[in-house]
């Protein structure tokens, strides 16, 4: 269809330029024919169809490889003089046409959806669809990209695609200028596909994320819908439309500050997983005094919730940045009156203070101000844009919520990780105590740095474990933490999460537990015993000895 789209454009637009040259070599091709000629030996002569029509042709081209293929008479030379201005107006005329066509914004539209639509029908390996191109999903697409899993980005301006473009990622990007909301554009980036796996909506219209939602859950039921929502009525509705991933920014934050307050070893844990060593420096243990909320908005209700549940004590000020700037003429927050309203609030007495309004720089200012109001208070600081991140670190603010890193760390974790993205939605429904042990246990055996990988027991992953399972074979976990170099010994790795489907999954499962085909694990481990137990799993003998046969 796209290609007929193109040829049917170049047809309509070349139609008349193309009827103008036909019409004029015509002319001149017939004139010729019809004007009697003189040979070499002086016999009249008239030109053949062909003759004439290659005369013309070099002709009408300014080639002029002279008169052929006899010398002409004074009445052809007459004609052709005419001709010459005739077919010269002809191809002008087509030449100015064909570069109007090059230029036209439709056609260059309708070449870049046939090459989109070829790139998609070309993907083998499973994709997903990325709607918007910003800060937060140029995080995403580079670290889903060095995973090797492929994304397609479709965003509706063409010069956030172009910038995409000349990101020049490995594996190839496709993208496309074009409206996220209509079922089209989906179509187009490939939803109906096997390979597509899922579809990310990270805007910050939830209207306009909600429309998407129910958009791509009419076109493909079986697809995981990644959608960003900032409140809980809209929560709610998404969650009715049968949408898995719902995610809210400031209920991340929420959650995040409850558990930094109530159980420091499960928010490490939760930290830890996205890249935090495993120990909380100094600067980050929390008071637990009295808290300062400086803007009231959704953020600063999530706080307020979060605070309300672990019990300490808060007051709020109401900073509108909106409003503030335009009251105080100003973005700086610090006059006199500011700092009469910081000192209503309690900010001599307070432990915290957070800052949370849309503006960055607010932000920045509040905290500053609180400082010198308030030298030993601990300062917090929502950052909104990634685009600030230099300054804030500056700015030596105890801690720091960047809102769209978090978004893109979820995101990422649940479409690359989807394993450790479970454990740390599990972590929330345990206590500190369990936290505190796991924590202990990974310290012992890894030390502060390990990492984590996810691997699933089939043939692809975990060939000779497979094979052994699918005989039959009971093998129990505690098996695979042998090490080959001395079954005797344990290899320095912990089994955080095993899986079986969407139902069955446990959290730090015991050795004893029977390993089955098809079944996932969630490990962590330092490099040295990842790959030995990459080894273990795939090679028959490495196996063989860990289970204590010798072959």
């Amino acid at each position: 269809m796209e290609t007929n789209n193109t040829i049917w454009i170049i047809i309509r637009r070349m139609r008349i330029p193309f009827l103008v040259i036909i019409v004029t070599f015509s002319i001149s091709i017939l004139g010729l024919t019809l004007i009697p000629g003189m040979d070499d030996q002086g016999h009249p002569y008239r030109m053949s169809f062909f003759d004439a029509f290659y005369f013309v042709s070099y002709m009408a081209s300014t080639i002029g490889f002279g008169e052929a293929p006899y010398t002409f008479t004074y009445p052809q030379r007459m004609w052709v003089s005419a001709c010459i201005y005739l077919t010269v107006i002809g191809w002008f005329y087509g030449i100015g046409a064909i570069v109007a066509l090059v230029q036209d914004k439709r056609l260059a539209r309708e070449i870049d959806i046939a090459r989109f639509r070829k790139k998609i029908q070309e993907l083998r390996e499973p994709f997903t669809i990325i709607l918007g191109y910003n800060n937060i999903t140029h995080l995403i697409i580079d670290w889903l990209n060095r995973e090797g899993i492929r994304v397609v980005v479709v965003d509706r301006d063409p010069e956030k695609i172009e910038a995409l473009d000349l990101e020049n990622f490995i594996p190839e990007v496709p993208s496309l200028a074009a409206d996220v909301t209509t079922p089209e554009t989906l179509k187009m980036a490939g939803i109906h596909q096997k390979s597509c796996q899922a579809v990310v909506s990270l805007f910050e219209d939830d209207i306009k994320n909600t429309k998407i939602a129910l958009l791509c859950k009419l076109l493909n039921k079986r697809i995981k819908l990644v959608i960003k929502s900032t409140t809980q009525t809209q929560s709610e509705h998404l969650h009715n439309l049968g949408v898995r991933y719902i995610e809210d920014p400031f209920q991340f934050v929420s959650n995040r500050m409850y558990l930094a307050l109530t159980s420091p070893s499960l928010w490490l844990l939760e930290m830890w997983t996205f890249g935090h060593i495993l120990r909380v420096r100094d600067r980050e243990h929390l008071p637990k005094g009295k808290y300062i909320i400086c803007g009231y908005g959704r953020m600063g209700h999530a706080l307020e919730r979060a605070l309300k549940k672990a019990g300490i004590p808060y007051s709020y000020v109401d900073i509108k940045s909106t409003d503030y700037k335009e009251e105080k003429q100003s973005a700086v927050f610090g006059d006199g009156e500011d700092y009469n309203t910081l000192i209503e609030a309690g900010i001599k007495e307070a432990e915290a203070i957070i800052a949370a309004t849309k503006d960055d720089l607010i932000n920045l200012t509040i905290l500053a101000t609180a400082k010198k109001l308030n030298p030993e208070i601990y300062t917090i600081g929502r950052e909104n844009t990634l685009d600030d991140l230099s300054i804030f670190r500056a700015a030596r603010i105890n801690r720091v919520y960047i809102l769209e890193h978090i978004l893109a760390e979820f995101t990422y974790l649940f479409i690359a990780r989807p394993l450790a993205y479970r454990f740390v939605r599990l972590l929330h429904t345990k206590d500190e105590a369990w936290g505190a042990k796991v924590v202990e246990q990974m310290h012992a055996t890894l030390g502060e740095n390990p990492m984590h990988f996810e691997i699933t027991i089939d043939e692809d992953h975990a060939y000779a474990l497979a094979k052994e399972l699918k005989k039959g074979r009971q093998i129990p976990l505690g098996a695979l933490r042998r090490s080959r170099a001395n079954r005797k010994e344990r290899l320095p790795l912990l089994i955080l999460l095993c899986k079986w489907d969407e139902e069955h999954i446990e959290l730090m499962p015991g050795d004893d537990l029977p390993l089955e085909a098809g079944m996932r694990l969630l490990i962590a481990a330092t490099e040295e015993s990842k790959s030995d137990f990459e080894y273990i799993v795939n090679n028959y003998y490495e196996l063989a000895y860990v289970l204590g046969e010798d072959l």
